[in-house]
């Protein structure tokens, strides 16, 4: 069944595929954790059930459940249009980050300084500030000089802090919070005119709404993790071959040569399920990747735009993030507060009164969302939309909203 049709996203399609849509339940919560594909549930049973031995052995069930591993990889690896030799699946990214620090512990001169976006999710800045800790390395904050509701990452406010010195840059493609898109190619290109210089992008909030070209982007690192995808709680590191150079293998000695990422980083972190079920969420996009993420984004936009229409001309809320619902310019993770009023509250009264699942609190934001929002107390209010949800839905939590702000 073609997720696309007449260059529209066929959304009653698109729900067939999730099983957890057939409740009461609205979900908008998925910047959180998206609900999982049919065939990728079917495929981590028929892996337990088949195939649930150890990798490398020469017996027929073993070269069966090496080969549907190997699968996994290829998959994921063409997902981000890179090399399979250039990646590693892990936990999560923020152990994929966790371990690359490491990697890294050796590698960087006692002078070298990071550069962390301040807007970012903690995944993309506990390993690197402990990092800098460990080795005693110089860390700048990249915080962007704007009015708090729209923070935006640019070449322009990087620049200054940039130095000959400077051996990695850490960002977000798209806060989990403010739902803003960046330039990742022109950041790039920034980070790289300084020689030796590499980026690090945490693409979590990125990749469920938007394909992923990581030799387009040009970044040096780039993660998201799977559950927020369609699929099960893994998450997937690539690495440049360049950058690799700088990446000291955390493996086995006797993991010789280490010449691929899941060798360096790996640490045998990968379920072999779960790698397993990767080939169900590249086939859900169906054979024209492209048709079906641009019919995606416009679907998106319509989503976004009903509620940031509802929002926006309302004198007592405040949007974070960009207000356009241009879909070039955002992603539907749209978060507000209400002047005067509790996050908290708020989300427990739509709790109350309908089927409704968004979300409170700092969502691992917590530096800018206290420090650069001051909304230390209980947050913002997050509503994240993915392609499965209908435009029927986002009016209806309108006017829930709407009665609850009366």
């Amino acid at each position: 069944m073609s997720l696309v049709v007449d260059d529209r996203l066929d959304v009653e399609a698109v729900r067939s595929h999730f099983p957890a849509l057939k409740q009461s339940q609205v979900f908008l919560d998925n910047a959180g954790g998206s609900q999982v594909l049919s065939d990728t549930i079917n495929s981590i049973r028929t892996y337990l059930e088949e195939t649930n031995v150890q990798l490398g052995a020469s017996y027929n069930v073993g070269q069966k459940a090496t080969e549907k591993y190997d699968e996994g990889f290829k998959a994921a690896a063409e997902f981000m249009n890179a090399d399979i030799d250039d990646i590693v699946i892990g936990p999560s990214t923020t152990q994929l980050f966790s371990n690359l620090s490491q990697a890294f512990a050796l590698s960087f001169p006692n002078d070298a300084e990071i550069i962390c976006s301040s807007i970012d999710h903690e995944a993309n800045i506990s390993a690197w500030v402990r990092l800098a800790k460990i080795r005693n390395l110089k860390l700048k904050w990249w915080t962007p000089s704007a009015e708090p509701g729209h923070l935006k990452l640019t070449p322009d406010n990087l620049r200054p802090l940039m130095s000959d010195k400077t051996k990695l840059v850490t960002c977000t493609h798209t806060s989990n919070i403010l739902g803003t898109i960046h330039d990742i190619r022109a950041i790039a290109d920034e980070v790289h005119k300084t020689p030796g210089a590499m980026l690090c992008v945490d693409g979590v909030a990125f990749a469920p709404h938007r394909e992923v070209d990581v030799k387009e982007l040009r970044a040096d690192f780039y993660s998201f993790s799977w559950y927020k995808v369609y699929g099960p709680h893994i998450s997937v590191l690539y690495a440049s071959q360049a950058a690799q150079q700088s990446v000291t293998s955390l493996g086995h000695y006797f993991h010789t040569p280490a010449d691929t990422l899941a060798i360096k980083l790996g640490l045998a972190a990968a379920s072999y399920e779960l790698v397993g079920t990767i080939p169900s969420i590249l086939a859900y996009f169906g054979p024209n990747r492209k048709e079906t993420w641009s019919a995606i984004a416009a679907h998106e936009q319509d989503l976004q735009e009903i509620l940031l229409d509802y929002l926006t001309q309302r004198e007592d809320v405040i949007v974070y993030g960009e207000r356009s619902a241009d879909a070039k310019l955002r992603v539907p993770v749209i978060s507000f507060s209400i002047k005067g009023k509790s996050s908290k509250e708020i989300v427990e009264e739509v709790d109350r009164s309908s089927d409704f699942g968004i979300r409170w609190g700092h969502f691992y934001s917590k530096r800018m969302v206290d420090d650069l929002l001051g909304l230390r107390t209980d947050g913002v209010i997050r509503v994240s939309m993915v392609h499965y949800n209908t435009e029927k839905e986002i009016r209806d939590l309108v006017s829930v909203l709407d009665k609850i702000l009366r």
